[in-house]
């Protein structure tokens, strides 16, 4: 069994219970539900005792058992006399227990909880091709954990291309862009160490921080708290030694920094002594018209180790193409290849030798993914006006999601009950600390035009199932990325 979670860690994660929509007991074994299916509860995870967590969230200890109660019936909890109760994923549930990645569903059921779109047709070919490529390949040993050169050498070459001349030095192949943004932080911030994220945020980074050791200190930034100020603010108060940022359409807000607030962010945390630690997974889905694309945060780096970089091909491309990278100076470089060689001896060759084809034509890639998320972003967010006019969102410049503000509306309550109509949801809390953005919803547009449609109708039956028939959202709430989040 795993170890317990506190009674005051859960009340901070559940929320308030009692907001008078539904019983609380019901809120509470909901809330309980989601955060086990998302992996912020692991399974075996003990819960605390009814009393203490009854005290924590100002109910009745008769409202705490229902809601273990209605666990236990439901298959999402187990108990045993003198052992406690603890959570557990019910069998069939698909997915790995405690890992934020999409999992296996059941026919028909969409999911709306992972911003992963499909493979384009052409990588077909280009695998073909590097089938062929790789046949000389085979007469070597196969093993090689610092990538490539081929593929070191293309990965330099696209930095070069978009205004940051780079040498494979400089690069560090990895398994995807997940596994790089955990090398780059082990490398970077050790055991206690701060590293600031914004809030919202990625939530693999959060749990990557964790894995790491190190304290994730979240940081709202938005319209009102730009991250270029904000951040090196909390740089010079925490101490941090990196600091987290997506400056490239931003999971899950879609915010865009201009070549200014780029140069502005990454020379500030380098006055104080913070690594940008700069995820570029969105960076090539720009879906502006002719606009031209800011040049990349390490453009504006006075000194090669101010920014490290991380990207990788999974949204460009495809997920199941697990090749990621990270760029920085050539010391970090080498040791972070050196971590990359303790973990495993050789990267998968025939990926990589994909991965070269994929970035020999990334121009005529990206060109037709583009054009289809914008023709899907366009849908959803017409679709959404017309059936849920009481949400409100901002259509962004790129990335493969809308983050909408709900009003009265609970993601956690609407996520414990899309299930019953054929919907996987991931709640706002899931990109945060605690439980900020209970009304938000990250709704991504990388299904077909046709499946969106569908899921907003069953949008809005959950609406409907949780909030009643007809009634309205409500007034929206604060900028998801300002008065929601944890300013330090």
């Amino acid at each position: 069994m795993a170890q317990g979670i506190s009674a005051v860690r859960l009340a901070g994660l559940c929320g308030d219970v009692r907001d008078g929509r539904g019983p609380a007991y019901r809120a509470l074994a909901d809330a309980v539900r989601v955060l086990t299916a998302d992996g912020r509860l692991p399974s075996g995870t003990r819960l605390p005792a009814e009393r203490a967590l009854a005290e924590a969230l100002g109910v009745s200890r008769v409202t705490v058992a229902r809601a273990y109660r209605d666990l236990r019936d439901e298959g999402w909890a187990d108990a045993r006399h003198g052992a406690g109760t603890w959570v557990r994923l019910p069998g069939g549930s698909g997915g790995v227990d405690g890992v934020w990645a999409p999992g296996p569903v059941d026919g028909g059921v969409i999911d709306l909880a992972h911003a992963a779109p499909a493979a384009p047709a052409e990588l077909a070919v280009l695998a073909r091709r590097a089938l062929d490529r790789g046949t000389a390949e085979l007469a070597g040993h196969g093993y090689g954990p610092e990538g490539l050169p081929a593929l070191r050498a293309a990965i330099a070459d696209r930095f070069t291309a978009r205004g940051v001349p780079t040498g494979p030095e400089n690069v560090v192949v990895t398994g995807g862009a997940l596994h790089a943004i955990g090398i780059a932080v082990a490398e970077l911030a050790g055991a206690g160490d701060r590293v600031l994220v914004e809030h919202p945020t990625y939530p693999s980074a959060l749990d990557v921080v964790a894995d790491a050791g190190a304290v994730a200190v979240p940081v709202s930034a938005g319209d009102d708290a730009p991250p270029q100020t904000v951040l090196p603010r909390a740089a010079r108060q925490t101490a941090a030694r990196v600091a987290y940022v997506m400056a490239d359409f931003q999971n899950p807000t879609g915010r865009l920094l201009d070549d200014d607030a780029r140069a502005r962010l990454v020379q500030r945390l380098a006055r104080q002594g913070t690594v940008a630690l700069v995820d570029e997974t969105f960076a090539e889905l720009d879906l502006r018209a002719g606009a031209a694309s800011p040049a990349p945060c390490a453009a504006h780096a006075a000194g090669e180790d101010d920014v490290v970089t991380v990207g990788g091909l999974s949204k460009i491309v495809w997920g199941g193409l697990r090749i990621g990278w990270i760029r920085a100076g050539r010391g970090p470089a080498a040791r972070m290849r050196r971590r990359v060689a303790r973990a495993q001896l050789g990267l998968p060759v025939l990926e990589q030798l994909v991965a070269v084809e994929v970035l020999e034509r990334i121009g005529a890639l990206r060109a037709e993914r583009v054009a289809v998320l914008r023709s899907r972003r366009d849908r959803l967010a017409a679709e959404l006006a017309r059936t849920l006019p009481g949400w409100r969102f901002r259509v962004p410049d790129g990335g493969l999601a809308l983050w909408c503000d709900l009003g009265s509306h609970s993601s956690t309550a609407l996520t414990a009950a899309a299930p019953r109509h054929g919907l996987v949801l991931a709640p706002g809390p899931r990109f945060g600390a605690g439980h900020a953005f209970t009304d938000r919803l990250r709704v991504p547009f990388t299904h077909p035009e046709p499946v969106l449609a569908e899921a907003v109708r069953r949008l809005a039956r959950t609406v409907d199932d949780v909030h009643g028939p007809g009634v309205p959202a409500g007034p929206g709430g604060a900028d998801p990325a300002t008065r929601a989040g944890v300013v330090v």
